[in-house]
């Protein structure tokens, strides 16, 4: 996809969206390499010169999220990879596999969650 306003806008809208189902603060958004190359090292590092090769990235102690608009191939994928992003955010436990991916689906259905809350011990 090539971004230009009106994706930049339907990304972010999206991203509110989503990220009021989830109860999270709404990440800030990042949608090209350039702009996470422009953010300070400590922000981006381990994901910074690598970034270009996914769909998405998740920065969970900064609340940022890169969405690789030019790699992704349609509004698909786009919803997709949004819904991914913003569940790592929420379920910082997870790793990929099938609870991860079941609740993505979840997400793109219109589940809401509750706010993330530790466990007691």
């Amino acid at each position: 996809m090539k971004l230009n306003p009106d994706i930049r806008l339907s990304i972010l809208e999206k991203t509110g969206i989503c990220s009021a189902r989830l109860s999270i603060p709404e990440p800030k958004v990042l949608l090209s390499t350039r702009e996470v190359l422009q953010m300070p090292k400590e922000i981006t590092a381990g994901r910074r010169t690598t970034a270009y090769k996914y769909y998405g990235v998740s920065y969970m102690q900064h609340n940022l999220v890169f969405i690789n608009v030019k790699k992704i191939p349609n509004e698909k994928a786009l919803d997709d990879t949004i819904a991914h992003e913003l569940v790592h955010l929420r379920f910082p436990y997870l790793s990929h596999g099938r609870r991860f991916n079941k609740l993505v689906r979840q997400v793109l259905r219109g589940k809401t969650f509750g706010p993330y809350q530790k466990r007691r011990t």
